[in-house]
Protein backbone atom coordinates (compact mmCIF):
# COMPACT_ATOMS: atom_id res chain seq x y z
CA UNK A 1 0.00 0.00 0.00
CA UNK A 2 1.31 3.43 -0.94
CA UNK A 3 0.79 6.03 1.77
CA UNK A 4 0.92 9.74 1.02
CA UNK A 5 3.15 11.53 3.49
CA UNK A 6 2.08 14.87 4.97
CA UNK A 7 3.01 18.04 3.08
CA UNK A 8 5.90 18.61 5.51
CA UNK A 9 7.07 16.25 8.22
CA UNK A 10 5.62 17.60 11.48
CA UNK A 11 6.61 16.76 15.03
CA UNK A 12 3.78 14.99 16.84
CA UNK A 13 3.66 14.35 20.57
CA UNK A 14 1.32 11.59 21.71
CA UNK A 15 0.02 12.48 25.17
CA UNK A 16 -1.08 9.58 27.39
CA UNK A 17 -2.70 9.68 30.82
CA UNK A 18 -0.87 6.70 32.31
CA UNK A 19 2.21 5.04 30.83
CA UNK A 20 2.70 2.65 33.72
CA UNK A 21 2.71 -1.12 33.39
CA UNK A 22 -0.85 -1.05 34.72
CA UNK A 23 -1.83 1.62 32.20
CA UNK A 24 -0.98 1.93 28.51
CA UNK A 25 2.10 -0.23 29.00
CA UNK A 26 0.29 -3.30 30.29
CA UNK A 27 0.51 -5.20 26.99
CA UNK A 28 4.09 -4.32 26.13
CA UNK A 29 3.38 -1.97 23.26
CA UNK A 30 0.36 -3.71 21.71
CA UNK A 31 -2.22 -1.05 22.64
CA UNK A 32 -3.42 1.91 20.58
CA UNK A 33 -0.82 4.37 21.90
CA UNK A 34 1.96 2.42 20.23
CA UNK A 35 -0.06 1.44 17.16
CA UNK A 36 -0.63 5.14 16.45
CA UNK A 37 3.07 5.83 16.94
CA UNK A 38 4.04 3.06 14.51
CA UNK A 39 1.53 4.24 11.93
CA UNK A 40 2.67 7.87 12.19
CA UNK A 41 6.32 6.87 11.83
CA UNK A 42 5.51 5.14 8.56
CA UNK A 43 4.31 8.42 7.04
CA UNK A 44 7.52 10.20 7.99
CA UNK A 45 6.30 11.93 11.14
CA UNK A 46 8.69 12.54 14.04
CA UNK A 47 6.90 10.98 17.01
CA UNK A 48 7.46 11.06 20.75
CA UNK A 49 5.23 9.69 23.49
CA UNK A 50 4.69 11.71 26.66
CA UNK A 51 2.72 10.81 29.74
CA UNK A 52 2.41 10.25 33.45
CA UNK A 53 3.19 7.18 35.50
CA UNK A 54 0.65 6.59 38.25
CA UNK A 55 1.79 3.97 40.70
CA UNK A 56 4.16 1.38 39.35
CA UNK A 57 7.02 1.39 36.85
CA UNK A 58 6.85 2.93 33.37
CA UNK A 59 6.12 0.66 30.45
CA UNK A 60 8.75 -1.03 28.33
CA UNK A 61 7.27 -1.41 24.85
CA UNK A 62 8.81 -4.06 22.67
CA UNK A 63 7.68 -3.09 19.16
CA UNK A 64 8.84 0.47 18.66
CA UNK A 65 11.85 2.65 19.34
CA UNK A 66 9.72 5.80 19.66
CA UNK A 67 11.12 7.93 22.52
CA UNK A 68 9.00 7.82 25.67
CA UNK A 69 9.14 10.70 28.16
CA UNK A 70 7.39 10.27 31.50
CA UNK A 71 6.94 12.12 34.77
CA UNK A 72 5.46 10.66 37.95
CA UNK A 73 1.72 11.12 38.26
CA UNK A 74 0.30 12.71 41.40
CA UNK A 75 -3.03 13.67 42.85
CA UNK A 76 -3.93 17.35 43.11
CA UNK A 77 -2.37 19.74 44.01
CA UNK A 78 0.92 18.03 43.10
CA UNK A 79 -0.41 17.16 39.65
CA UNK A 80 -0.26 20.82 38.61
CA UNK A 81 3.51 20.92 39.05
CA UNK A 82 3.92 17.57 37.33
CA UNK A 83 1.87 18.83 34.38
CA UNK A 84 4.05 21.89 33.98
CA UNK A 85 7.17 19.73 34.11
CA UNK A 86 5.81 17.51 31.35
CA UNK A 87 4.62 20.33 29.11
CA UNK A 88 8.00 22.10 29.38
CA UNK A 89 9.55 19.10 27.63
CA UNK A 90 7.22 19.28 24.64
CA UNK A 91 8.78 20.35 21.36
CA UNK A 92 5.93 19.75 18.99
CA UNK A 93 3.75 20.97 16.15
CA UNK A 94 0.79 18.75 17.02
CA UNK A 95 -0.31 17.14 20.27
CA UNK A 96 -2.16 13.86 19.81
CA UNK A 97 -4.16 13.55 23.05
CA UNK A 98 -5.38 10.04 23.84
CA UNK A 99 -8.90 10.09 25.26
CA UNK A 100 -10.84 13.10 26.58
CA UNK A 101 -9.27 13.28 30.02
CA UNK A 102 -7.88 16.20 32.03
CA UNK A 103 -4.46 14.50 31.93
CA UNK A 104 -4.49 14.45 28.12
CA UNK A 105 -7.03 16.65 26.34
CA UNK A 106 -7.10 19.13 29.21
CA UNK A 107 -3.33 19.62 29.11
CA UNK A 108 -3.29 19.65 25.30
CA UNK A 109 -5.84 22.47 25.14
CA UNK A 110 -3.96 24.38 27.82
CA UNK A 111 -0.73 24.04 25.81
CA UNK A 112 -2.55 25.05 22.64
CA UNK A 113 -3.66 28.32 24.22
CA UNK A 114 -0.08 29.06 25.26
CA UNK A 115 1.76 28.02 22.11
CA UNK A 116 -0.73 27.79 19.25
CA UNK A 117 0.05 24.13 18.54
CA UNK A 118 -2.67 22.00 16.94
CA UNK A 119 -4.49 19.29 18.87
CA UNK A 120 -5.80 15.95 17.65
CA UNK A 121 -7.94 13.97 20.07
CA UNK A 122 -8.10 10.20 19.79
CA UNK A 123 -10.96 8.35 21.48
CA UNK A 124 -10.60 4.59 21.71
CA UNK A 125 -12.89 4.00 24.67
CA UNK A 126 -15.88 5.62 26.33
CA UNK A 127 -14.39 6.41 29.71
CA UNK A 128 -17.71 7.22 31.34
CA UNK A 129 -19.06 3.78 30.44
CA UNK A 130 -17.08 2.45 33.40
CA UNK A 131 -18.96 4.82 35.72
CA UNK A 132 -22.57 4.47 34.59
CA UNK A 133 -22.33 6.26 31.25
CA UNK A 134 -24.80 9.08 30.69
CA UNK A 135 -26.43 8.22 33.99
CA UNK A 136 -23.34 9.13 36.00
CA UNK A 137 -23.93 11.80 38.63
CA UNK A 138 -21.68 13.07 41.39
CA UNK A 139 -24.01 13.96 44.25
CA UNK A 140 -22.05 13.77 47.49
CA UNK A 141 -23.19 14.75 50.94
CA UNK A 142 -21.36 17.70 52.49
CA UNK A 143 -19.31 15.27 54.54
CA UNK A 144 -18.40 13.19 51.50
CA UNK A 145 -17.53 16.30 49.51
CA UNK A 146 -15.19 17.41 52.29
CA UNK A 147 -13.51 14.02 52.35
CA UNK A 148 -13.18 13.91 48.56
CA UNK A 149 -11.55 17.34 48.41
CA UNK A 150 -9.56 17.61 51.64
CA UNK A 151 -8.05 14.18 52.15
CA UNK A 152 -4.63 13.73 50.48
CA UNK A 153 -6.04 10.82 48.43
CA UNK A 154 -9.57 12.17 48.24
CA UNK A 155 -11.52 11.11 45.17
CA UNK A 156 -11.72 14.60 43.68
CA UNK A 157 -7.96 14.97 43.95
CA UNK A 158 -7.52 12.27 41.32
CA UNK A 159 -6.91 14.14 38.04
CA UNK A 160 -9.17 11.86 35.98
CA UNK A 161 -12.09 11.54 38.38
CA UNK A 162 -15.36 10.70 36.54
CA UNK A 163 -16.73 14.17 37.26
CA UNK A 164 -13.81 15.66 35.36
CA UNK A 165 -14.22 13.11 32.57
CA UNK A 166 -17.78 14.34 32.08
CA UNK A 167 -16.51 17.92 31.89
CA UNK A 168 -13.87 16.93 29.33
CA UNK A 169 -16.45 15.31 27.06
CA UNK A 170 -17.94 18.77 26.62
CA UNK A 171 -14.53 20.00 25.38
CA UNK A 172 -14.12 17.45 22.58
CA UNK A 173 -15.14 20.01 19.95
CA UNK A 174 -12.21 22.24 20.95
CA UNK A 175 -9.74 19.79 19.41
CA UNK A 176 -8.67 20.61 15.85
CA UNK A 177 -9.39 17.03 14.77
CA UNK A 178 -10.87 13.91 16.34
CA UNK A 179 -10.12 10.28 15.55
CA UNK A 180 -12.04 7.27 16.85
CA UNK A 181 -11.85 3.55 16.21
CA UNK A 182 -15.45 2.31 16.31
CA UNK A 183 -18.78 3.34 14.86
CA UNK A 184 -20.23 3.69 18.37
CA UNK A 185 -17.63 6.31 19.26
CA UNK A 186 -17.97 8.07 15.91
CA UNK A 187 -21.72 8.36 16.41
CA UNK A 188 -21.18 9.76 19.88
CA UNK A 189 -18.21 12.07 19.32
CA UNK A 190 -17.87 12.51 15.55
CA UNK A 191 -14.43 12.51 13.99
CA UNK A 192 -12.58 10.27 11.55
CA UNK A 193 -12.82 6.54 12.05
CA UNK A 194 -9.36 4.95 12.18
CA UNK A 195 -9.55 1.29 13.21
CA UNK A 196 -6.64 -0.28 15.04
CA UNK A 197 -3.95 -1.61 12.74
CA UNK A 198 -2.03 -4.85 13.11
CA UNK A 199 1.59 -5.41 12.18
CA UNK A 200 0.80 -8.07 9.57
CA UNK A 201 4.48 -8.70 8.92
CA UNK A 202 5.05 -9.63 12.55
CA UNK A 203 1.72 -11.51 12.71
CA UNK A 204 2.42 -13.63 9.64
CA UNK A 205 1.33 -17.27 9.94
CA UNK A 206 3.98 -18.44 7.49
CA UNK A 207 6.67 -17.51 10.02
CA UNK A 208 5.41 -19.76 12.83
CA UNK A 209 4.91 -23.49 13.31
CA UNK A 210 1.64 -24.33 15.12
CA UNK A 211 3.00 -27.65 16.39
CA UNK A 212 6.07 -26.01 17.91
CA UNK A 213 3.81 -23.46 19.59
CA UNK A 214 1.64 -26.18 21.08
CA UNK A 215 4.67 -28.07 22.33
CA UNK A 216 6.20 -24.96 23.86
CA UNK A 217 3.08 -24.19 25.92
CA UNK A 218 1.97 -27.73 26.74
CA UNK A 219 -1.05 -27.67 24.43
CA UNK A 220 -0.29 -30.62 22.16
CA UNK A 221 -2.90 -32.93 23.70
CA UNK A 222 -5.83 -30.57 23.15
CA UNK A 223 -7.85 -28.70 20.57
CA UNK A 224 -7.42 -25.09 21.52
CA UNK A 225 -9.86 -22.22 21.76
CA UNK A 226 -7.82 -19.11 22.52
CA UNK A 227 -8.68 -15.77 24.08
CA UNK A 228 -5.53 -13.61 23.81
CA UNK A 229 -6.42 -10.86 26.26
CA UNK A 230 -7.63 -9.80 29.68
CA UNK A 231 -10.92 -11.46 30.68
CA UNK A 232 -13.65 -9.16 31.96
CA UNK A 233 -17.36 -9.93 32.34
CA UNK A 234 -18.43 -7.95 29.26
CA UNK A 235 -15.99 -9.91 27.09
CA UNK A 236 -18.17 -13.00 27.30
CA UNK A 237 -15.64 -15.62 28.41
CA UNK A 238 -18.29 -17.20 30.62
CA UNK A 239 -20.42 -17.88 27.54
CA UNK A 240 -17.57 -19.86 25.95
CA UNK A 241 -17.05 -21.82 29.17
CA UNK A 242 -20.77 -22.60 29.37
CA UNK A 243 -20.51 -23.82 25.77
CA UNK A 244 -17.65 -26.11 26.79
CA UNK A 245 -19.84 -27.45 29.60
CA UNK A 246 -22.48 -28.31 26.99
CA UNK A 247 -19.98 -29.96 24.64
CA UNK A 248 -18.32 -31.85 27.51
CA UNK A 249 -15.38 -32.80 25.30
CA UNK A 250 -12.28 -33.46 27.37
CA UNK A 251 -10.05 -32.75 24.36
CA UNK A 252 -11.10 -29.08 24.31
CA UNK A 253 -9.43 -26.31 26.28
CA UNK A 254 -9.81 -22.54 26.48
CA UNK A 255 -6.41 -20.84 26.64
CA UNK A 256 -6.49 -17.37 28.22
CA UNK A 257 -3.33 -15.40 27.51
CA UNK A 258 -2.45 -12.74 30.05
CA UNK A 259 -5.12 -12.82 32.72
CA UNK A 260 -6.79 -9.80 34.27
CA UNK A 261 -4.58 -6.91 35.46
CA UNK A 262 -7.62 -5.23 36.99
CA UNK A 263 -9.04 -7.65 39.57
CA UNK A 264 -9.38 -11.34 40.42
CA UNK A 265 -11.97 -12.13 37.74
CA UNK A 266 -9.72 -14.68 36.05
CA UNK A 267 -9.37 -16.48 39.39
CA UNK A 268 -13.15 -16.56 39.71
CA UNK A 269 -13.31 -18.22 36.29
CA UNK A 270 -10.69 -20.76 37.34
CA UNK A 271 -12.61 -21.66 40.48
CA UNK A 272 -15.74 -22.53 38.52
CA UNK A 273 -14.36 -23.76 35.20
CA UNK A 274 -10.78 -24.73 35.95
CA UNK A 275 -11.09 -28.03 34.12
CA UNK A 276 -11.49 -26.20 30.80
CA UNK A 277 -8.99 -23.36 31.28
CA UNK A 278 -5.28 -23.16 30.59
CA UNK A 279 -3.89 -19.79 31.59
CA UNK A 280 -0.68 -18.46 30.08
CA UNK A 281 1.19 -15.48 31.56
CA UNK A 282 1.26 -12.11 29.79
CA UNK A 283 3.42 -12.19 26.67
CA UNK A 284 5.31 -9.39 24.92
CA UNK A 285 3.71 -8.47 21.63
CA UNK A 286 6.68 -9.92 19.74
CA UNK A 287 5.87 -13.35 21.21
CA UNK A 288 2.11 -13.20 20.62
CA UNK A 289 2.17 -14.46 17.00
CA UNK A 290 3.95 -17.62 18.16
CA UNK A 291 1.37 -18.08 20.92
CA UNK A 292 -1.60 -17.48 18.58
CA UNK A 293 -0.12 -19.95 16.08
CA UNK A 294 -1.05 -22.76 18.48
CA UNK A 295 -4.78 -21.98 18.44
CA UNK A 296 -7.44 -23.91 16.54
CA UNK A 297 -10.02 -21.13 17.04
CA UNK A 298 -9.76 -17.55 18.30
CA UNK A 299 -12.81 -16.60 20.37
CA UNK A 300 -14.09 -13.02 20.68
CA UNK A 301 -17.43 -13.47 22.49
CA UNK A 302 -18.20 -9.84 23.41
CA UNK A 303 -21.45 -9.06 25.20
CA UNK A 304 -23.57 -6.11 24.13
CA UNK A 305 -22.64 -3.50 26.71
CA UNK A 306 -21.54 0.14 26.28
CA UNK A 307 -17.96 -0.84 27.13
CA UNK A 308 -17.93 -3.54 24.45
CA UNK A 309 -19.58 -1.31 21.84
CA UNK A 310 -16.93 1.35 22.34
CA UNK A 311 -13.96 -0.97 22.00
CA UNK A 312 -12.15 -2.50 19.04
CA UNK A 313 -11.06 -5.97 20.22
CA UNK A 314 -7.36 -6.24 19.39
CA UNK A 315 -7.60 -10.01 19.78
CA UNK A 316 -9.79 -9.98 16.67
CA UNK A 317 -6.96 -8.78 14.44
CA UNK A 318 -4.50 -11.08 16.25
CA UNK A 319 -6.51 -13.96 14.84
CA UNK A 320 -7.24 -12.36 11.46
CA UNK A 321 -3.61 -11.57 10.74
CA UNK A 322 -2.60 -15.10 11.75
CA UNK A 323 -5.27 -16.58 9.42
CA UNK A 324 -7.08 -18.32 12.26
CA UNK A 325 -10.78 -19.27 12.30
CA UNK A 326 -12.51 -16.66 14.45
CA UNK A 327 -15.68 -17.25 16.45
CA UNK A 328 -17.17 -13.94 17.55
CA UNK A 329 -20.44 -12.28 18.47
CA UNK A 330 -22.55 -9.78 16.53
CA UNK A 331 -21.61 -6.84 18.74
CA UNK A 332 -20.45 -3.38 17.73
CA UNK A 333 -18.13 -3.28 14.72
CA UNK A 334 -17.27 -6.99 14.80
CA UNK A 335 -19.64 -8.01 11.95
CA UNK A 336 -18.27 -5.21 9.75
CA UNK A 337 -14.68 -6.14 10.54
CA UNK A 338 -15.08 -9.87 9.89
CA UNK A 339 -17.82 -9.89 7.25
CA UNK A 340 -17.66 -13.39 5.68
CA UNK A 341 -14.22 -14.23 7.04
CA UNK A 342 -15.34 -15.49 10.45
CA UNK A 343 -18.13 -17.23 12.33
CA UNK A 344 -20.71 -15.03 14.06
CA UNK A 345 -23.29 -15.78 16.74
CA UNK A 346 -25.56 -13.63 18.86
CA UNK A 347 -24.12 -12.39 22.17
CA UNK A 348 -24.67 -14.37 25.37
CA UNK A 349 -25.65 -17.51 23.45
CA UNK A 350 -23.64 -20.47 24.83
CA UNK A 351 -25.63 -23.05 22.84
CA UNK A 352 -24.92 -21.23 19.56
CA UNK A 353 -21.24 -20.97 20.51
CA UNK A 354 -21.15 -24.71 21.21
CA UNK A 355 -22.72 -25.48 17.83
CA UNK A 356 -20.22 -23.28 16.00
CA UNK A 357 -17.26 -24.81 17.82
CA UNK A 358 -18.49 -28.24 16.78
CA UNK A 359 -18.97 -27.08 13.17
CA UNK A 360 -15.58 -25.37 12.84
CA UNK A 361 -13.68 -28.38 14.18
CA UNK A 362 -15.64 -30.73 11.93
CA UNK A 363 -14.96 -28.65 8.78
CA UNK A 364 -11.24 -27.80 8.86
CA UNK A 365 -10.95 -26.97 5.15
CA UNK A 366 -13.72 -24.38 5.34
CA UNK A 367 -12.22 -22.96 8.54
CA UNK A 368 -8.83 -22.66 6.85
CA UNK A 369 -10.37 -20.84 3.89
CA UNK A 370 -12.12 -18.36 6.17
CA UNK A 371 -8.90 -17.82 8.08
CA UNK A 372 -7.08 -17.00 4.84
CA UNK A 373 -9.84 -14.55 3.91
CA UNK A 374 -9.57 -12.97 7.37
CA UNK A 375 -5.86 -12.35 6.87
CA UNK A 376 -6.54 -10.77 3.48
CA UNK A 377 -9.11 -8.42 5.05
CA UNK A 378 -6.70 -7.59 7.85
CA UNK A 379 -3.95 -6.62 5.42
CA UNK A 380 -6.30 -4.49 3.32
CA UNK A 381 -8.28 -2.75 6.05
CA UNK A 382 -6.80 -3.38 9.52
CA UNK A 383 -3.03 -3.27 9.08
CA UNK A 384 -0.57 -0.63 10.27
CA UNK A 385 -0.29 0.44 6.62
CA UNK A 386 -4.06 0.96 6.35
CA UNK A 387 -3.96 2.93 9.59
CA UNK A 388 -1.10 5.06 8.25
CA UNK A 389 -3.06 6.04 5.16
CA UNK A 390 -5.99 7.30 7.21
CA UNK A 391 -3.73 9.15 9.64
CA UNK A 392 -1.87 10.80 6.77
CA UNK A 393 -5.14 12.33 5.58
CA UNK A 394 -5.87 13.71 9.06
CA UNK A 395 -2.41 15.26 9.43
CA UNK A 396 -2.49 16.73 5.92
CA UNK A 397 -5.88 18.31 6.58
CA UNK A 398 -4.47 20.07 9.66
CA UNK A 399 -1.43 21.29 7.76
CA UNK A 400 -3.54 22.75 4.98
CA UNK A 401 -6.10 24.45 7.24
Amino acid sequence: MTVNAPVASPKISILVSDLSKQGAGRWGGAVRTFLLAQALERIGVTVKIYGFVFGDEPCEPTVSDVPIITVPGEYYPGFIGRSRALLKQLDTDIIYALRPKPTTLGLALWHKRRTGCRVILDIDDWELSWHGGDGYRYRPSLRQLAQDTLKPRGALRYPDHPLYLRWMESRVSQADAVTVHTQFLQTRFGGVKIPNGKDTELFNPEAYDPQLSRQAYGLSDYRILMFPGAPRPYKGIEDVLLALDRLDDRDLRLVIVGGSPYDDYDQQLMQRWGRWIIQLPPQPVTKMPFVVAGADIIVVPQRETPAALAQFPLKLTDGMSMAKPILATRVGDIPEILQDSGYLVEPEAPEAIAQQIRWILAHPEEAQQRGALARKRCIEHYSIEAMSGLLSDVVRSLQSS
